[in-house]
C-alpha cells in the first residue's frame, strides 16, 4: 500500500492499544473507534449514555476537523452500544452531530466493550481534495 499515511492529532486522545488513530488512503479517512475519553486529560468519562456519547463524538469530530474534513465529508458510521435498550438517547446524542444529510450508519449491540464504557464510535470519511 504505497499510499496509506498513518494520521494523528494530539489534541484528541491517543490510542488505548496497538492501533492508528486514523489511516487516511485513497481520499478517505479511517477514524479507528473512539470512546469516551477525555482529550485533554486522557481520562476515561463513566457518565451516563447521553454524556459517553457526547465525549466519544466530539473525540471523532476533532480528529475529523484537523484533517481539513469536516462531520459532512463523514460517508459511514458504526457504533456499538453496551446496551441497545440505550438505542434512543444515544440518537438524541447523534443527531446534534449529523442532524442534515447523516452519514450510512450501523448500529449494534457489542458483548462488552474496551474499558467497559458503553459507546464505540468509528468512521470512513471523504477528505476534501486540499486535505488529501
Amino acid at each position: 500500500m504505497t499510499d496509506k499515511k498513518i494520521f494523528y492529532t494530539g489534541k484528541s486522545p491517543a490510542p488505548k492499544g496497538p492501533y492508528s488513530q486514523a489511516v487516511i488512503h485513497n481520499g478517505l479517512l479511517y477514524v479507528s473507534g473512539q470512546i469516551p475519553v477525555d482529550p485533554v486529560s486522557g481520562s476515561l468519562v463513566h457518565g451516563t449514555i447521553e454524556e459517553e456519547t457526547e465525549t466519544a463524538l466530539n473525540n471523532l469530530k476533532i480528529i475529523v476537523e484537523e484533517t481539513g474534513a469536516s462531520l459532512e465529508d463523514v460517508l459511514k458510521v458504526t457504533c456499538y452500544l453496551a446496551d441497545m435498550d440505550d438505542f434512543q438517547r444515544f440518537n438524541d446524542v447523534y443527531k446534534k452531530y449529523f442532524s442534515q444529510n447523516p452519514p450510512a450508519r450501523t448500529t449494534l449491540q457489542a458483548g462488552r466493550l474496551p474499558l467497559n464504557v458503553q459507546v464505540e464510535i468509528d468512521a470512513i470519511v471523504a477528505l476534501p481534495l486540499k486535505s488529501r
